[in-house]
């Protein structure tokens, strides 16, 4: 069993290595249309159709146009996708919307993004149950471990990429937490000094950086499309994954339809966020103190009770 184990190991080397060095004889030629949309989009928006502006700058599908990619890139899109609605019960939207709110693949186009994603998962799954099952055919003696293995392997697999989403996801709202007072403060000041919404978010996006920057940016490249500014920026309120920042692309919004007073608002707002993130420091300092006694009470409670217990046979019994 052992002998056949490594057979399949030296077959499954040896198929890696042929595809490696196919993808390096064969390289996919760079796609053409990337390259001319750029000076397309007046002729697009004359005849009717949309800009396209959010793709300008997006690579071309993750599956390129090699010889190899023509042949299987379909079948593995496919693939990936049945597998993909098969171990996850949310749909194709909501798993956009959570890759979008974990700013994942942010380099590529919406509509490549969770095809990205789904082959990756899919890629991960495969690897993982062929290791268990390589292991399983190495160590034990016989198919049973084998299978045990493979199939943990594609558990751990299948939902090792949805864990790392969700991960992702409450990392950037975190940094989001944190970046969020100081933008609506540099936007009290930029509103106060004179200007519009859309001028102070402008020179904001164009100087700041990090995950707010970058959703403002959005709303920006939205409205540069031809979308209203206030449509742009509830649709990022609606998409965003930390409420606090919603409530300021929502109040952005409402300064730029109605005409709100907004500094005096993005100031009330760093006031809330302030007093927030003092309640969620509170709240984890006493989870760590909470935490940091249970390795004290685990050693010293049964210390303690062999103290108290060690003299009650000779009180009960008295010395026989």
């Amino acid at each position: 069993m052992r002998s056949g184990g490594i057979d399949v190991m030296v077959s499954i080397l040896s198929g890696i290595s042929v595809a490696a060095l196919a993808a390096v004889l064969v390289r996919p030629a760079r796609r053409l249309a990337p390259r001319v949309r750029p000076y397309t989009v007046i002729s697009r928006t004359s005849l009717g159709k949309s800009p396209d502006v959010l793709s300008v700058a997006a690579p071309g599908p993750i599956m390129g146009a090699g010889v190899v990619a023509r042949l299987f890139g379909p079948i593995v899109v496919a693939s990936a996708a049945r597998f993909g609605k098969l171990v996850e019960a949310t749909g194709d939207e909501g798993m956009a919307l959570k890759l979008r709110q974990a700013g994942l693949f942010s380099d590529l186009p919406e509509d490549v993004r969770l095809q990205e994603y789904r082959i990756r998962q899919l890629g991960t799954t495969v690897a993982a149950a062929i290791v268990g099952v390589i292991v399983g055919s190495i160590v034990g003696e016989g198919a049973s471990l084998a299978v045990l293995l493979g199939a943990l392997g594609f558990v751990v697999g299948a939902t090792r990429s949805r864990a790392a989403v969700d991960r992702a996801i409450d990392e950037r709202r975190d940094r989001m937490r944190i970046e969020i007072y100081t933008i609506n403060q540099l936007l009290a000041m930029r509103i106060r000094v004179g200007g519009g919404v859309v001028q102070a978010v402008q020179q904001l996006a164009l100087r700041g950086s990090g995950a707010v920057v970058d959703e403002l940016g959005e709303a920006l490249r939205l409205h540069r499309s031809g979308m209203p500014a206030a449509e742009a920026f509830n649709r990022i309120a609606t998409t965003t994954p930390e409420a606090h920042s919603a409530r300021t692309y929502a109040l952005l919004a409402a300064a730029d339809e109605r005409g709100a007073d907004l500094g005096e608002a993005l100031l009330a707002l760093s006031e809330d966020v302030r007093e927030g993130r003092r309640e969620a420091m509170k709240r984890q300092a006493t989870k760590r103190r909470a935490a940091m006694l249970i390795p004290t009470i685990a050693i010293l409670a049964p210390v303690m009770l062999l103290f108290v217990a060690a003299p009650l046979p000779s009180i009960i019994f008295g010395n026989l």
